[in-house]
């Protein structure tokens, strides 16, 4: 599904190099449940962005479902990202000016999803998280950890091949994190391939393989143990 060779990404600020990530060589198969974990600055979320085509290399290649994209156009990642991967960030990315459901219908919309088809896509995926009753409300006039959650039914509505998640628990309580995380177990298990960034020792749980980063490398990757 995901492949890369030798990633590197290095930024250039007042002349001074940063490098955030060197020598990433990693496989990802379709299907797989794969959790980035690492302390902060170790280049997880750069990663995440990396094969989720928000951002180019400075280094090595990219491959996504057997293509090479690592000097793909704006254009070209913009299409992959619309047709085949669903995000969900850490700071929510809502647009304050929707409500919520409407922030959920978007991708859809890009999509070209008939009104009727994107109503029922929707509202399944409302119910599901437990956020239908607030389909009015607009995202500053609910918690972070309803945001959250809004933030994850937008990425799942258009039933995307691969789900990028960073930090998807960060903000919520323990009982609603287990939701989204049984949530994206089910979807896991229907074939998407999910891609976690987090610190939650409880959510990596979920995974079937760890990686864990330092520095920019990866350190070690781990099989899980644990059965759903």
């Amino acid at each position: 599904m995901i492949e890369t060779k030798n990633l590197g990404k290095t930024y250039t600020s007042f002349d001074i190099e940063t490098v955030a990530l060197q020598n990433i060589n990693l496989s990802i198969e379709k299907g797989e449940f794969v959790g980035i974990m690492g302390p902060s600055g170790c280049g997880k979320s750069t990663l995440l962005n990396l094969m989720g085509l928000l951002d180019v290399p400075s280094s090595g290649q990219l491959f996504f479902m057997g293509e090479e994209v690592t000097n793909a156009s704006a254009k070209k990642r913009a299409l992959f990202r619309r047709q085949h991967i669903g995000f969900v960030f850490q700071s929510f990315n809502l647009i304050e000016e929707l409500t919520l459901y409407e922030n959920i219908e978007l991708p859809l919309i890009y999509q070209r999803v008939p009104p009727y088809e994107r109503k029922k896509q929707v509202e399944l995926v409302m119910e599901r998280l437990q956020i239908a009753h607030k389909r009015k409300y607009f995202p500053k006039q609910v918690s972070g950890g309803q945001q959250q959650r809004v933030a994850v039914a937008r990425a799942i509505v258009t039933r995307p091949k691969v789900i990028l998640a960073d930090e998807p628990t960060g903000n919520l309580d323990s009982a609603r994190g287990q939701e989204v995380m049984e949530t994206l177990v089910e979807l896991n298990e229907l074939g998407t391939t999910i891609i976690m960034v987090t610190h939650s020792s409880n959510a990596v749980e979920y995974s079937n393989r760890t990686i864990h980063l330092f520095d920019g490398q990866v350190v070690t990757e781990n099989l899980s143990n644990v059965s759903r």
